[in-house]
């Protein structure tokens, strides 16, 4: 029987910084048994990651282009292995929580054919180490994993897809939240259907560490791309929604070869009233999960959290609806 096989795609935008280090964390990775290829994804980089990772011993694709989404095409459709079985996807900046993440990730995907993603469950590392935090590194660490299930959403940091079935689908270029929107393109087949959760989960027991973003201005610039994904990714959706059925996936493969299809979009639908370019959800979302546990959100710690997390909430979509009205949203990094 052969081995099975799995790509391993690292997305590094300017990572010369880190991209040693993570090359060293890739190959100390158990793929015993597994025909595994890793490839660094060197996207729009104007530093020395690519010739760094190289020297430390890994695969490099230069990509002279960067962005996500459109690397996630390039990735998917032009340089993976046509025959590979499985497609891992991770960020050049984290931190396998043990030496056979990926191999239970690619395994742990395999053996549930239901699968379209599997999810390795993200910490911030200010969570994992918590030894001499400042107070807003406490408010922040207080504050992980209120917003998200990390089993039914996708963990862009890391995940495995079957290759077969990121095959059916593009990611337009330019999306700032393109784990969101391809959330919504797996649950849906491309928003033809109901949302189907089975096909979406996360394993338990296996984890990722990620840099928690440090200081205000870091923090703002985090949850800005944020609601700004999320507004641009609702205009995407409603454009695909007009097309009949059979036209959504062709639209998409059309839209990932496209540089202009996402701000043409975004121009085409927003601003409106009343709401402007970002819909009053993202303002009150943190509110209103608040709410739905009220009894916990009024304990002392909790209701201090959300205070604040509310008016850091009203301070950043402030600054997304200021930065779509400027054009700055679509490719926003």
């Amino acid at each position: 029987m052969k081995p099975v096989r799995i790509d391993i795609g690292v997305f590094a935008h300017d990572e010369a910084a880190g991209i040693g280090a993570m090359a060293a964390r890739l190959l100390a990775q158990d793929l015993a048994g597994l025909d595994a290829r890793i490839l660094v994804l060197a996207n729009g980089c104007r530093d020395a990651t690519a010739a760094l990772a190289r020297a430390a011993g890994v695969e490099v694709a230069e990509l002279p282009e960067g962005g996500k989404s459109r690397t996630w095409n390039r990735f998917v459709h032009e340089l993976s292995r046509p025959d590979a079985d499985a497609l891992l996807f991770v960020d050049a900046d984290l931190e396998f929580s043990a030496t056979d993440t990926l191999q239970r990730l690619a395994r742990g995907l395999l053996a549930r054919p239901e699968l379209w993603v599997l999810n390795s469950q993200p910490i911030k590392d200010i969570v994992a180490r918590p030894e001499g935090l400042s107070a807003l590194d406490k408010v922040i660490a207080a504050a992980s994993g209120g917003l998200d299930d990390w089993k039914t959403a996708i963990c862009g940091q890391l995940y495995a897809m079957p290759a077969a079935r990121a095959r059916t689908l593009h990611l337009p270029i330019g999306l700032p939240v393109e784990d969101g929107f391809l959330r919504a393109m797996v649950l849906t087949d491309a928003l033809v259907n109901g949302e189907d959760f089975t096909r979406i989960d996360g394993l338990d027991g296996l984890s990722h560490l990620y840099a928690s973003e440090r200081g205000i201005r870091a923090l703002i610039r985090h949850q800005t791309r944020i609601v700004l994904g999320s507004a641009i990714n609702a205009a995407a959706f409603a454009a695909l929604r007009e097309l009949p059925a059979a036209e959504r996936l062709p639209e998409l493969a059309r839209a990932a070869a496209q540089d202009g299809w996402l701000a043409n979009v975004v121009r085409a639908r927003l601003p409106r009233l009343p709401f402007g370019y970002v819909p009053f959800h993202f303002l009150f979302k943190r509110l209103s999960r608040a709410m739905g546990r009220w009894r916990e959100t009024l304990r002392p710690k909790r209701l201090l959290v959300t205070v604040v997390g509310f008016g850091f909430d009203a301070v950043v979509y402030v600054l997304a609806q200021w930065r779509m009205a400027r054009g700055s949203g679509v490719g926003f990094w």
